[in-house]
């Protein structure tokens, strides 16, 4: 039977074949330990883990390879820039708290943590709101900085309405005014340039499932110099990575992360012209059957639509087409709840407007066909639940 066409590359996407292929050896015969140092099994795991490095810091645009820590993912890598900024600057006394500056359509990988900083008396935090496109005004986060602000952290790149912030400008403000910028770029990286010295990042948490590379590994970007940047561990124990974060690395995992940055940086631009006409195809069409785009209209992601259909329930129009296509109602990390998508209700939007919203997130290995047939699909999904809801 045919599989349904695969249009949530948000949530994660497949591992691309090339990126495979590399990765294949080092579950067999270059099995090594790269912290092995004293044979060659170790040292060429060792040497493919650097390799790998380069690659991924290439991709940002990082000075030096030494400033990419590796870690499981994006999560743990918000957690380590957060947790380890907010113990790095807190000596434990109410009046040295350190203040974290946010905004209120973050991904739950940050919200979650701030909140547990908050309630645990590790931090003070502000959330800072967005306009009806999701958009932060960098004037409002430079009104919130005070004295003990140790860090801001906004995410680059909105995993469920696609919009884009002003991390540039967001970084200059940041310097400015000597503090660190940490952004959570796990959809941005490998589908939107990215230069952490241009932006002024000082941390950034990204993963490699999000580009074609495999799951359970992930990256921080910590600046080394100009100004070098320090977060405590959060994870101890054997001092790898640079004693950021113990544990013995994830070779097979790395080593495809790397792949796929390499491949990201050679196709990424070919990809957004790609679909970019393929989103602005679906949602010329959507428009006309009654839909409203979430999100900024040019300001975000060339792969995202986030569509919002008032009056027909985004989880039956979701059903209705399941045979043939897999799309969400939001982030993979709460599509199981029945909240409405925190996202959309911080734009501004009612509950309703949030339950009648989905996400379709293009692809790499989708082509021209799947997009006219899931646009057409969808489409008439819609019309028949408006239909059946007015009878």
């Amino acid at each position: 039977m045919k599989r349904p066409i695969y249009l949530d590359s948000h949530a994660t996407t497949p591992v691309d074949p090339r990126v495979l292929d590399e990765m294949l050896p080092y579950f067999g015969d270059e099995f090594g330990n790269a912290s092995s140092a004293d044979h060659l099994y170790g040292a060429a795991a060792a040497e493919a883990v650097e390799k790998a490095r380069e690659r991924v810091a290439s991709l940002v645009g990082a000075r030096s390879a030494t400033e990419i820590v590796f870690t499981s993912g994006a999560t743990e890598s918000n957690n380590t820039a957060l947790v380890g900024s907010a113990q790095k600057n807190h000596n434990g006394g109410a009046s040295d708290r350190p203040h974290i500056i946010t905004c209120t359509t973050e991904h739950k990988a940050v919200l979650d943590v701030v909140d547990y900083l908050g309630t645990t008396g590790a931090a003070d935090v502000t959330r800072v709101p967005v306009d009806r496109n999701g958009v932060v005004n960098p004037d409002d986060i430079e009104a919130e900085i005070t004295k003990q602000t140790v860090v801001i952290s906004i995410m680059m790149a909105n995993n469920e309405v696609g919009t884009v912030q002003d991390i540039g400008k967001i970084g200059r403000i940041a310097g400015d005014h000597k503090i660190i910028l940490h952004t959570d770029a796990a959809q941005a990286v490998g589908h939107m340039p990215v230069d952490v010295e241009k932006m002024g990042i000082g941390l950034m948490s990204f993963s490699a499932h999000k580009m074609y590379g495999p799951k359970g590994i992930g990256a921080l970007y910590i600046r080394g110099m100009r100004p070098r940047v320090t977060v405590s561990p959060v994870l101890r124990g054997g001092g790898q990575e640079r004693n950021i974060r113990s544990g013995t690395l994830n070779v097979p995992g790395i080593v495809g992360f790397g792949s796929a940055a390499r491949h990201a940086s050679l196709e990424m631009d070919a990809e957004n012209r790609r679909h970019a006409t393929w989103t602005s195809r679906m949602i010329e069409l959507f428009e006309a059957s009654g839909g409203m785009l979430n999100g900024h209209r040019s300001r975000r992601l060339a792969r995202n639509i986030n569509m919002c259909f008032l009056g027909v329930e985004s989880r039956a129009v979701i059903n209705s087409v399941s045979e043939y296509m897999a799309i969400s109602a939001g982030s993979a990390c709460t599509t199981q709840s029945v909240d409405p998508s925190h996202v959309i209700t911080a734009m501004g939007f009612s509950e309703a407007h949030a339950h009648s919203s989905i996400r379709i997130g293009l692809g790499r290995f989708n082509t021209d066909d799947d997009v006219r047939r899931s646009a057409d699909l969808i489409t008439d999904a819609v019309n028949s639940l408006r239909r059946y809801s007015d009878s």
